[in-house]
């Protein structure tokens, strides 16, 4: 199956910014109004397989992004999130960027477990870093 993002001529919706690096276009599924999506215009999967001066810039956009959605929307905040591996839904890196209300219903939902106390991820990560 080709992948939808990297063919922008199949993007249904409307784009906002492009440059040779990234494009930036508005969620078909939006969690608010203002809900943009970035992408690297080459195809990663990951974070960690974007090279780091394509992830710097993508980074730039966001910021970009930010500030007139402030401006145009006045929400109460914001968020940018993005989903790895088997969770990245469409197969392309894309970053959620979208605007935030007190009562927007918007909420992290998981299961009140731990395998691993924060401690010990924390010292294996130190390591490795």
């Amino acid at each position: 199956m080709e992948c939808v993002f990297c063919h922008k001529e199949n993007l249904v919706t409307e784009i906002i910014y492009e440059d040779d690096i990234v494009l930036a276009f508005m969620d078909i599924d939006p969690i608010n109004p203002g809900h943009v999506l970035l992408i690297p215009k080459a195809h990663y999967l990951d974070v960690d397989e974007i090279p780091d001066d394509v992830l710097a810039h993508l980074m730039l956009v966001a910021k970009q992004i930010v500030s007139p959605l402030k401006d145009i929307l006045s929400p109460d905040g914001y968020s940018m999130m993005q989903n790895g591996g088997e969770f990245n839904d469409i197969g392309h890196y894309h970053l959620h960027i979208f605007p935030r209300y007190k009562e927007d219903g918007f909420s992290w939902q998981y299961e009140d477990t731990q395998e691993k106390d924060a401690t010990d991820i924390a010292a294996e990560l130190g390591k490795i870093l």
